[in-house]
């Protein structure tokens, strides 16, 4: 099947040529056909197989088909996400699209000045992207009207809920109008989401073009068992010998991200940060940066794992395991894109054996292990080696020894000998001792009653 197939204008499929994509993956064939009937869509798909466009071109033709009957314009469709990145890749693809149709699109999320985007919406928007809370920020201010909505999707609805934005989106919910269509595109499926569902959208149709909660085929997955005190000496010679030169690595914390960092700093490989505690203007500059080739090495926490969308990127190291399985599937989900081959390598130590077993529950199936001779772990159960006792020779109890020579006295029928006791001299306990001398007495400074 081909774009022109799925019905788009010739505008929009020019747009699609000058991306380079040539055929439509499984998740667009299947979703945009739904969405052009106006019915209400519940899709299921795996992170990185064109998510985005299979939204954003149908809603980009039929907002171009229609004119705004106001003359400043006000939202018409609203896509909520969980991060920033996301928000802004989402943007960015909105913005390609409907530029072909003359349809103004914006980003709303936290961080960063909110009286920028109020121009913004003030001078008239066709499509917003936004998070949960900035938006409710906007919609209690008065500063967006959401009243015209004809499209809500719920991109990444799943991270949405793992980020407790679940009353948020309920909230938003109510500002927007009964009358519309609802697409939720998740890259998981949980009993959450359909509750969502449920709540949300209105006889959906439902998408589901891959099995739950599984990686993409195209990424090559390997771990490698390691101690913990050694896994920066670890990736930094699998960079060095393998001559990576575009890497995204996962940290658990922030700490653990500026820290490998700093180490990698020092060993000489050009590395950079991302996470929650950077700026967003920061984080914006770093990831242009690592796209266009100028960073070798991107640290990043969870806050990243959904949004980047890097082109080609080869490599993925989870330099820690996260704590919740499914965020796993997300973080591999940054390679291997749209087809493209990929590896995802995960540095494990003995300590994060249980939720490396709770991902391969997840996955139904084991991750190949791959050992390098210099990092082998050393697998020593504590306790298990415990410090020689050092031999003593025990003396013999008299008592049990005379007991004994008594015993077997009268078994051959001769008298026991008799043991010597050994009388402690009274003189020897004084022996060495000198006698005290007796004390005296103070004498008296003066006489009683006498006075000076």
């Amino acid at each position: 099947m081909s774009f022109e197939s799925l019905g788009l204008l010739p505008e929009l499929l020019r747009a699609i040529d000058s991306q380079n994509y040539t055929t439509p993956t499984p998740i667009q064939t299947q979703a945009i056909p739904v969405i052009f009937e106006r019915k209400d869509l519940l899709a299921g798909a795996q992170t990185g197989t064109g998510k985005t466009a299979a939204f954003a071109l149908p809603i980009v033709q039929m907002l171009g088909e229609t004119t705004p009957q106001k003359k400043r314009r006000r939202p018409r469709a609203l896509v909520l996400v969980p991060t920033r990145e996301l928000a802004a890749q989402v943007s960015e693809q909105m913005q390609i699209y409907g530029r072909r149709l003359s349809l103004r699109s914006t980003m709303i999320y936290g961080g960063v000045n909110i009286q920028a985007q109020i121009e913004r919406l003030h001078r008239g928007i066709d499509i917003v992207v936004a998070t949960p809370g900035r938006l409710l920020d906007h919609a209690a201010r008065g500063t967006i009207k959401l009243s015209e909505i004809q499209f809500l999707v719920l991109d990444e609805a799943d991270r949405m809920l793992d980020l407790g934005f679940i009353d948020d989106i309920l909230q938003v919910a109510k500002y927007l109008p009964e009358q519309r269509q609802t697409l939720l595109f998740s890259a998981t499926y949980s009993q959450s989401i359909k509750q969502l569902a449920d709540e949300l959208l209105n006889q959906p149709k439902r998408i589901e073009v891959a099995r739950r909660n599984i990686t993409a085929d195209d990424v090559t997955q390997t771990v490698y068992p390691v101690e913990r005190s050694r896994k920066r000496e670890m990736i930094s010679h699998l960079i060095r010998k393998g001559e990576w030169n575009q890497v995204l690595v996962f940290a658990r914390t922030r700490y653990s991200a500026d820290k490998l960092t700093a180490e990698l700093l020092f060993d000489g490989i050009n590395t950079a940060a991302i996470h929650s505690n950077k700026s967003q203007s920061l984080r914006t500059r770093t990831l242009k940066k690592f796209k266009q080739g100028e960073l070798r090495v991107l640290v990043a926490t969870d806050v990243a794992s959904r949004g980047l969308d890097i082109a080609h990127l080869p490599h993925v190291v989870n330099y820690e395991l996260p704590d919740i399985p499914e965020d796993y599937v997300h973080r591999i989900g940054r390679t291997g894109r749209a087809g493209e081959a990929g590896k995802a390598l995960s540095l494990v130590c003995p300590a994060e054996q249980p939720k490396l077993q709770a991902i391969e529950k997840l996955l139904k199936g084991a991750i190949p292990r791959e050992n390098i001779a210099e990092f082998l772990p050393i697998s020593i159960k504590r306790g298990a080696l415990k410090k020689p006792r050092k031999a003593t020779i025990s003396k013999p109890n008299p008592k049990k020894v005379a007991a004994k020579e008594k015993a077997a006295a009268a078994r051959s029928g001769k008298p026991a000998a008799k043991t010597k006791k050994v009388q402690r001299s009274t003189k020897s306990r004084t022996v060495g001792r000198k006698k005290a001398a007796p004390t005296r007495s103070a004498p008296k400074s003066g006489r009683r009653g006498n006075r000076s």
